[in-house]
């Protein structure tokens, strides 16, 4: 971010400028795509246990925004108009425990590239709002420009990032179960047309887990993992180190989250993170690796026998 422009009229009505040194098309991906939107929406040190954006028009906002100390903060809105990647218009608001409708904001954003930059305008005003909540306004241009200089630290990570996201309606604990017992693993792990050997799978904080993928045209790709965060049944990160036979190897963080939704839904989120985005490059151009994790977690859904999206 370079510079910032902000004006406040009444509480609620703001206007925000912000210039980000990244294109148009991340800068959109960021404010429209879920998996994203959970890291940067809400002040410093939130996080959004539920984060869902139905991006069309008429398409529902839902996010549970957590605070430090644990409360919820429920989150509701709707798309209104979404013309990509230049401009979006959508209702924002907070409820109450007992689920009405403690105030309503309707959010005007617009992207403007131009040398390599994006400019991100904001536009907030404020519909409606119940007279016991009033005080929540107070707060409202602080809580934009945290959650805005948490999306710059987001956008310098994506450029060494892999972000793939899917829902399955299959429960968490049977989700976590088909990614932790090798005897399940070895029947999804990998693109289509893919086969995988296991020599060790040891789920534990300083675990090893080396396995083989065997591709269809017979060529190999030896791993080497070792775990090093295992929090069961909601996060498992390992380092993996990997290549096709004959090529340098490839070396990655990946983190696997697995977030209960409601009715029995769980959202399975992959992070990989490389040391530059030249390393990502190299893996998404010549191994396909974006869409070989989508084909993953669609393989993993077959498996669960679970309808996913």
């Amino acid at each position: 971010m370079t510079t910032q422009n902000d004006t406040t009229t009444t509480p609620g009505n703001i206007l925000l400028t912000r210039v980000f040194n990244a294109p148009r098309d991340l800068v959109f991906k960021a404010w429209t795509e879920p998996v994203h939107l959970a890291r940067w929406w809400g002040p410093h040190d939130f996080t959004n246990p539920r984060c869902e954006w139905d991006l069309r028009p008429g398409g529902k906002i839902h996010v549970d925004m957590r605070a430090p100390d644990g409360t919820v903060y429920p989150m509701f809105g709707e798309y209104r108009e979404i013309v990509e990647p230049e401009r979006l218009v959508f209702t924002a608001g907070a409820l109450d425990a007992d689920g009405r409708r403690l105030f309503e904001m309707l959010n005007t954003v617009t992207f403007a590239e131009a040398g390599g930059k994006t400019t991100v305008t904001l536009r907030t005003e404020l519909l409606n709002v119940l007279p016991e909540a009033a005080h929540y306004l107070g707060g409202h241009h602080e809580g934009w420009s945290q959650s805005l200089e948490r999306f710059t630290a987001l956008l310098v990570d994506m450029e060494r990032e892999i972000v793939i996201s899917r829902i399955f309606t299959a429960p968490r604990e049977l989700v976590w179960e088909a990614m932790t017992n090798p005897e399940r693993v070895v029947k999804w792990w990998g693109p289509r047309g893919f086969s995988m050997t296991i020599e060790v799978m040891d789920v534990r904080p300083g675990g090893a887990w080396k396995h083989v993928l065997h591709g269809p045209d017979g060529v190999n790709y030896p791993n080497s993992c070792i775990f090093s965060e295992v929090v069961k049944p909601q996060r498992i990160s390992f380092a993996n180190s990997g290549c096709r036979e004959g090529d340098p190897g490839q070396n990655f963080q990946s983190t696997w989250t697995f977030d209960a939704l409601d009715t029995g839904r769980t959202r399975v989120t992959i992070w990989m993170v490389f040391a530059k985005p030249e390393e990502r490059n190299f893996v998404v151009d010549n191994y396909g690796a974006i869409e070989g994790g989508r084909e993953c977690l669609a393989r993993l859904g077959e498996e669960l026998g679970a309808e996913s999206c």
